[in-house]
């Protein structure tokens, strides 16, 4: 009689198998989510820290030439064309021809879409001043 009650625990086991393996498939990607969020939140922190710490400084200076226009696009024009597309979902094919509806052709749009970009991550002072431009505007 053992050896029926074992067969029956064994084929019991075979059953549940997909299932428990699903199971740890899913507390997998779980752990991977979670893992991810940390990362996410540890980055933020990190950013905030970095900007209290240059808000700390409170003399935020840009780099020489930091903020001088762009293929003679200024830093107020760029946030003003850049902010117009939050209306529209921040669909950022529409840039383009909101520059040219500002008189500002293609070309110049891209190497000052570009060049503020660029700036803008590497230097704090002109993100700060391209943040106090789009909040007001």
């Amino acid at each position: 009689m053992g050896l029926f009650k074992q067969m029956k625990e064994m084929k019991d086991v075979v059953a549940a198998a997909p299932g428990m393996i699903d199971q740890a498939q899913q507390m997998g990607a779980n752990a991977q989510v979670m893992q991810a969020q940390m990362q996410a939140q540890q980055q933020a922190a990190m950013q905030q820290a970095m900007a209290a710490q240059a808000a700390a400084n409170g003399n935020l200076q840009a780099q020489p030439g930091g903020l001088e226009p762009i293929a003679g696009v200024s830093l107020q024009q760029y946030a003003v064309i850049v902010k117009a597309i939050a209306p529209l979902n921040y669909d950022q094919s529409a840039l383009p021809g909101i520059a040219a509806s500002h008189g500002i052709d293609g070309a110049s749009w891209q190497a000052a879409h570009d060049g503020w970009n660029a700036r803008i991550q590497g230097d704090p002072a002109v993100a700060r001043a391209f943040s106090d431009i789009y909040r007001g505007v």
